[in-house]
């Protein structure tokens, strides 16, 4: 098995602001009014490109890579328990939840908590 680690990278710092854009403005809703993006947690300099193409602050992509690792599919929901168990979510939070992965697929949705 092998992987294009640089196109792979590509995709997703191109791939996933797009979605992103696309499902914040389908639902209506302004970016500021996201309070994270939560993302696959497969690389953290793809963190780092989608924020800035976004031009959101970090701050607004919680991370837990350097904990945890790239879970594959789990990454997602292991991260936004950890967030819920330690009280950074409430009710009402818009958040943005985006992944990529195998076969170069892609998806995201926003969601209120």
């Amino acid at each position: 098995m092998t992987m294009d680690g640089q196109e792979v990278f590509k995709f997703a710092a191109k791939t996933v602001p797009e979605a992103i854009k696309r499902v914040v403005e389908e639902s209506g809703t302004d970016m500021e009014e996201i309070k994270y993006f939560i993302l696959h947690q497969a690389n953290y300099r793809i963190f780092e490109s989608i924020a800035k193409r976004l031009k959101i602050p970090m701050e607004k992509f919680p991370t837990n890579l350097e904990r945890f690792g790239n879970t594959s599919g789990a990454t997602i929901p292991i991260l936004l328990d950890e967030m819920n168990r330690e009280g950074k979510l409430q009710r009402g939070d818009k958040l943005v939840l985006a992944g990529f992965g195998a076969g170069l697929t892609w998806g995201a949705t926003l969601l209120e908590w």
